[in-house]
């Protein structure tokens, strides 16, 4: 039974995708002074297309049915290898690692909020609004 009609799975791989996010910028941050470290990047799109192409739960009555199996997409996260911001090849700027470090910490509580106000209100419903 899905109370809320996969709500709270959308909002998880919502989640999800900005946990990954803010591990590749902690990752640029901590590699700031590193030389030659490339940048590393989280990639929606490809968060998008792993949704599109998730394993669907289906039985196969007959053989000359078609299969279930999607193919995969791989992983969210790219590598920057030919930008350079610095002399000594680090590709690092922590202006923009900052700006996004900000933005993604504003998606996540946005995303945080919401599954707890659904958490909240299944709540009241099983206390019976007490």
């Amino acid at each position: 039974m899905d109370l809320y009609g996969g709500t709270i799975s959308a909002l998880e791989k919502g989640l999800n995708f900005s946990s990954d996010k803010s591990k590749a910028i902690s990752q640029n941050v901590a590699n700031v002074d590193t030389p030659n470290y490339k940048v590393k990047t989280v990639d929606f799109k490809s968060y998008l297309n792993e949704a599109k192409t998730a394993q669907v739960e289906a039985y196969r009555t007959n053989q000359s049915h078609l299969s279930f199996s999607p193919t995969t997409a791989g992983s969210g996260s790219r590598t920057y290898s030919n930008f350079r911001y610095n002399q000594n090849g680090n590709g690092v700027d922590m202006d923009k690692e900052q700006a996004d470090l900000a933005a993604n910490q504003i998606y996540y509580n946005a995303l945080a909020d919401r599954i707890s106000s659904k958490f909240n209100s299944l709540n009241n419903v099983i206390k019976g609004g007490r």
